[in-house]
């Protein structure tokens, strides 16, 4: 019998050696506060087990994340939610275990950068992906410093700048992805697992750390300056909390251009 914890925000599973992080807040798995301060404390307690070799991460019900709570985004709250939901970032970017993200209903904002930084995505070709908090005179922190690496420049400009949406299918055409599948999702997550299962994890973990090598430290600088930028010009504008306000006011946001 698997080891099994559960909490408000995530349950965890410890099946060596594999360690499954389930999203279970809502309908939508979205991400507060609490949930950041769960998944922090998970990532860090995976660390320290010698015996798991990968994180399996995915989210409970119909969605893997619809992103973080929007009202934590307020002038008064986003200092404290970016820090706890960069930790968060920070603790799967510098992991020593694989990590591998199940994607399937939205993947949205906050959700879209917990998947991204993954070693390995799949997802459902219809699940939902996007990068919207330029709609609510916001932007997304770690996409705009790591997405570029990713998809290239000019395709994470359009993502960010724009806020569109698309499907799972387009997020493995643009690199954001490994494997979109029609069907049978659960049959592409365990073509990786029975991979993954027979390799040693002191080997995956030095892989990890050189594959990423060149990547690490150019995150950290770019993560940083975007923080910077969110907390101590953005959040200041009145364009900012106007985007906020009419989300929650369930309105059209009425722009300044300041």
């Amino acid at each position: 019998m698997p080891d099994s914890q559960s909490t408000r925000r995530i349950q965890l599973l410890s099946e060596p050696p594999f360690a499954r992080v389930l999203l279970t807040h809502g309908k939508q798995n979205v991400i507060d506060v609490q949930m950041m301060e769960e998944l922090a404390q998970a990532l860090a307690d995976i660390e320290s087990e010698s015996d798991i070799s990968t994180i399996i991460l995915s989210g409970v019900g119909e969605h893997f994340s619809a992103g973080v709570d929007i009202p934590s985004h307020t002038p008064d709250k986003a200092g404290e939610m970016l820090g706890k939901f960069h930790e968060v970032i920070r603790r799967l970017v510098r992991t020593t275990k694989v990590t591998l993200a199940v994607v399937r209903g939205y993947c949205l904002g906050g959700g879209a950068e917990l998947a991204m930084v993954c070693d390995i995505v799949v997802t459902a070709e219809s699940a939902h992906w996007g990068f919207p908090e330029i709609q609510l005179g916001c932007y997304p922190p770690v996409a705009a410093a790591a997405l570029a690496a990713i998809v290239g420049q000019k395709r994470a400009a359009e993502l960010v700048l724009t806020g569109r949406t698309f499907y799972g299918k387009e997020a493995a055409q643009l690199g954001l992805a490994n494997r979109a599948v029609s069907i049978k999702l659960a049959e592409a997550v365990l073509d990786y697992e029975q991979r993954l299962k027979v390799l040693s994890p002191t080997a995956l973990a030095h892989a990890k750390r050189a594959l990423y090598s060149w990547d690490a430290a150019h995150f950290e600088k770019g993560l940083a300056r975007a923080e910077d930028i969110y907390l101590k010009e953005l959040i200041q504008t009145e364009d900012a909390r106007e985007g906020i306000l009419a989300w929650m006011e369930k309105r059209k946001p009425q722009w300044k251009g300041k």
